[in-house]
């Protein structure tokens, strides 16, 4: 291993130059199918929806599975007050009452707050000037400064995975993530560059990238064997895998709208960032509908609160949740 490396580059450059130094600058393909697909809306928890048993499903959707737990250890009175101050951040633009929509984003934002943890830990690794923004050059130095200091050590490594093509494209990402164009990226428009599939406004990029990562040809387009070598190393004359012929087949049926036999961007868009149910909009909704005292479609604070064991746990609740189960265990 190059002697500083860690301390010279960021965690994410020295990982990709672990691998192409020990694998002599290449990867060994994947045996196995490789996921592209995003699905930006997943289940919210894998508690099942049952509001005549437990309310454990929306809590864990309102407030993250966590946090779930530690309203589970607060009296019911700790809660309420909890959620009081929970209510006025939900509540973006100030006027008194919850939307739909602001529950909706709510929800969407506690799903997704692994994700702001994960770029809170290396935030100080980039913000070198601690200014509170992550300039391209402070990003370019921490990631990429071993290799533009010592090219030479790199040019054994295969086009597709060296740090050479690796820099345009980071930089590529990182413009249309800033998106006032100042050349410094806030947590939210570093957030968007970590995880772009996350981000409405960096969708064409997550499009992007996957077509440069499969289009070995260069044509602009994944044709069916490009499709399938993305998935699976085939050994020469050795059988296909039956979930590689159901592959193509997907290829053939659903992958190629237009039946052209190859993907063009859309198509590929179509594959990997699917319309999915949106969970989030669902239990927006639903909170919505069972606490919506006068039917004005939007919550004040004192409906949220006093509904507030459907939104938030508590000793209290928990505890008439165990007693229903062991009744019906009896």
């Amino acid at each position: 291993m190059v002697p500083g490396l860690g301390q010279r580059m960021g965690v994410q450059a020295a990982c990709w130059l672990a691998l192409l130094l020990c694998t002599g600058g290449s990867f060994s393909k994947p045996t196995l199918r490789k996921e592209r697909v995003v699905h930006p809306d997943p289940q919210l928890t894998d508690q099942l929806h049952e509001d005549n048993q437990s309310f454990q499903y929306d809590h864990e959707a309102f407030l993250g599975k966590e946090e779930a737990k530690t309203f589970d250890q607060l009296t019911p009175e700790e809660s309420k007050e909890k959620l009081g101050k929970i209510v006025d951040r939900i509540d973006d633009n100030k006027d008194g009452y919850v939307t739909t929509e602001e529950l909706k984003n709510w929800i969407k934002r506690v799903q997704k707050r692994y994700i702001y943890e994960n770029v809170a830990k290396v935030w100080r690794d980039y913000d070198v000037n601690k200014d509170n923004k992550i300039s391209w050059e402070e990003y370019k130095q921490a990631t990429y400064g071993y290799y533009l200091e010592n090219p030479e050590e790199f040019q054994d490594a295969t086009d597709q995975h060296s740090f050479k093509k690796m820099l345009p494209r980071d930089e590529r990402r990182f413009k249309t993530a800033d998106l006032d164009g100042d050349s410094a990226a806030t947590r939210e428009e570093f957030t968007a560059f970590l995880h772009p599939e996350e981000f409405e406004h960096m969708k064409d990029i997550v499009v992007l990238e996957t077509l440069e990562d499969i289009d070995k040809n260069q044509d602009g387009f994944v044709d069916q064997d490009e499709y399938i070598a993305d998935m699976f190393a085939h050994e020469e004359g050795g059988p296909e895998p039956d979930w590689v012929i159901t592959e193509r087949e997907q290829f053939s049926d659903f992958r190629d709208i237009n039946k052209d036999g190859k993907m063009d961007k859309e198509e590929i868009r179509h594959w990997i960032l699917p319309q999915d149910y949106d969970h989030a909009q669902a239990e927006a909704r639903h909170l919505v509908f069972e606490s919506d005292i006068d039917k004005d479609q939007k919550l004040t604070k004192e409906e949220i609160l006093e509904n507030w064991n459907m939104f938030v746990g508590s000793q209290a609740t928990n505890y008439g949740e165990d007693l229903t189960k062991n009744h019906d265990e009896l």
